[in-house]
This record gives C-alpha cells, sequence and structure tokens, in this order.
C-alpha cells in the first residue's frame, strides 16, 4: 500500500505521485501528509518563552513574538557565546514516539528557526548588519557556532526515522533579499551547503523554508541540495516564470498567500491560486507540495482555511512533464 510518506517522497523525487501532498502545519496534523517535531528548542518553557540560546521571547498576540533583548550587545560578546548541550535528555526524548504515531506521514526534524535567524535573535537584527559592515570576523565567528551547533544536531538526528532536516531562515523582504547576493554566497551559502550534504549522507532530505522574495538565491538553494523549498509568499513572484525557471529541479511547498488571498480572498480566489501553483509547479510529474497554515492571528477565517485545504485536495492533481 502505498503511504502518504510514499507520496511526498515521490513528489520531491517527480516520480508521479497519485496527488498533490499537503503539509497541514498547525491544525489537522493528523490529516496531513508532513508532519515536524523540533529538535532545536526556541520554545521553551511554561510560557514558551526561552530558546536554549539563552534569548527571550515576548509577545503581544499568538504569533512567536519577538527577542525581548539581544543575547550578544556587542561584537566582542561572541568569543564567549555559550553554545547548547547537545544532548540534554529531552532532544530526541520524544521522537521514536512521534515516528510511531506517524508511521505513514513523511517526517520532518525540524531546527525551528536556524542558521541567519538564530543569529539575528542572538545579536540582534540592527547589530548584526552593524557587524556585517565593520566586525566581519565576529559574524564569521557567530556564524560558525550557530551553524556548527546545527550541524552536531543533524548528524544525532541519523537513524531515528526522520525524513528530513527542516530549516526555518528568512531571506527576503518584500521587494528582495536581504543582503547582497555576493554577501550571502561568500557568508553563508558554504555553510548550508554543508549542512545539506550532512543531512544527505546520513540518509535525509532537506527542507527549507523562507519568506520574502529571494530571488537571487533560488539557483543557488537548488545547486547545493535543497529537495523541498518553502516559499512562503508565492504573491511575490510570478508563479509562470518560477515554473519555467526551476520547474522540475526543486519541490515547491507553497501556500496560497498569507498575506492577501488566504486572508482576504475569496473561495474562487482561493481555487485559481491554488490551480496557477499546479499548473506552473506541478507539471513535472511533481514538483509541488500544498501548504496551509491555520493564520486567524491574522485575519484567517475558519472558512477560508477550509477554502485553502479544498483547493489543494481538489485541484491538487500533477500534469506530466512537456
Amino acid at each position: 500500500m502505498t503511504t502518504r510518506r510514499d507520496q511526498v517522497y515521490r513528489a520531491v523525487a517527480r516520480t508521479g505521485p497519485d496527488y498533490v501532498p499537503i503539509y497541514l502545519f498547525n491544525k489537522d496534523q493528523e490529516q496531513s501528509d508532513i508532519v515536524a517535531i523540533g529538535v532545536q528548542h526556541h520554545f521553551m518553557g511554561p510560557k514558551a518563552d526561552t530558546s536554549e540560546w539563552g534569548f527571550r521571547w515576548e509577545r503581544l498576540d499568538e504569533t512567536m513574538g519577538q527577542p525581548v533583548a539581544p543575547v550578544l550587545t556587542s561584537s566582542e560578546d561572541v568569543a564567549s557565546l555559550k553554545v547548547p548541550d547537545l544532548a540534554p535528555d529531552w532532544r530526541f526524548a520524544e521522537v521514536p514516539a512521534f515516528v510511531e504515531r506517524c508511521a505513514d506521514q513523511y517526517r520532518l526534524g525540524s531546527l525551528g528557526l536556524s542558521g541567519f535567524t538564530s543569529m539575528s535573535c542572538l545579536r540582534g537584527f540592527d547589530g548584526l548588519m552593524e557587524d556585517m559592515a565593520l566586525c566581519p570576523a565576529a559574524v564569521e565567528a557567530l556564524a560558525d557556532a550557530v551553524f556548527g551547533f546545527e550541524e552536531q544536531i543533524i548528524v544525532a538526528m541519523a537513524g531515528r526515522g526522520l525524513d528530513a532536516v527542516a530549516f526555518g531562515d528568512d531571506w527576503g523582504t518584500q521587494q528582495g533579499l536581504i543582503i547582497s547576493p555576493a554577501s550571502w554566497r561568500r557568508i553563508y551559502k558554504p555553510r548550508y551547503a554543508a549542512q545539506f550534504a550532512l543531512a544527505h549522507q546520513h540518509g535525509m532530505q532537506v527542507y527549507f523554508h523562507c519568506c520574502g522574495k529571494i530571488d537571487p538565491i533560488i539557483p543557488d538553494m537548488i545547486e547545493i541540495g535543497v529537495d523541498l523549498l518553502n516559499l512562503s509568499q508565492p504573491n511575490l513572484y510570478d508563479i509562470a516564470e518560477l515554473g519555467r525557471r526551476y520547474g522540475g529541479q526543486v519541490c515547491f511547498v507553497c501556500p496560497v498567500s498569507y498575506q492577501t488571498t488566504s486572508i482576504l480572498g475569496t473561495p474562487d480566489e482561493i481555487r485559481e491560486d491554488v490551480r496557477l501553483l499546479v499548473e506552473h509547479l506541478g507539471r513535472y510529474n511533481g514538483g509541488l507540495v500544498g501548504y496551509v497554515e491555520e493564520y486567524h492571528t491574522i485575519g484567517m477565517s475558519d472558512a477560508n482555511y477550509d477554502a485553502c485545504v479544498e483547493a489543494f485536495r481538489t485541484l491538487g492533481r500533477y500534469r506530466p512533464t512537456k
């Protein structure tokens, strides 16, 4: 019997799954083809307000919030950064039961926030941007600490029944990349390449979440081995052009856009967004996973959530490569 897990693998490999799999992120997860468990913990404690890296969150609503203050108040503090313990009892304690419970689903081991995003939480976004111009050695040292710790987690994930390592690292504004592509390629690309290679060496795929518009580095991400690329704001892209340029090279994971159609759209408009995704990204005998996140905190109605799920369920059939 073909499992939901098989369907996701076939979508990634573009070998003809029966339907477009769906990742239901934070609601109805028992109905999802993809599920995730955290292996790096940024939301701990009774109020989920503490990261294992030492920064604390403040919130005005049900979103993840913002760090209260940077852990590293100057570039000099990077040298004394305390890296978390790799193997506390709780890091993988729930993984065996999770794997057993989700046996027929594709299973992500999630780093949660990772890489550059973790660095900006530790140093503060403004401080990190200043350091890139004024103290590049401190940025490199901080990147070594954060990416290096994540590499240790990736190795420790091996053999635990997890299908992919999930990275959560936002690189885009609404208009383009946060830093220059040249700087990204110099500082971050080699570190991602090392992480992705580790995942693959240990039998796991690579799932990479990124908000914002990241056109310049999509070819780089494909080159260094991302398997599932979660572009969370497809409204920022020309979907037809995205399909022409990169379809058949990576498996896209896309929602109905959070900031526009999934919040303000009608059911027909939601269906049209899904139709475009399926037509242009799912025309390669695979290559697309639908993504739905319950987002009432920014105005998503129950009706629109249901419409997003229904649209992927009913329109999510692949077309063969042309």
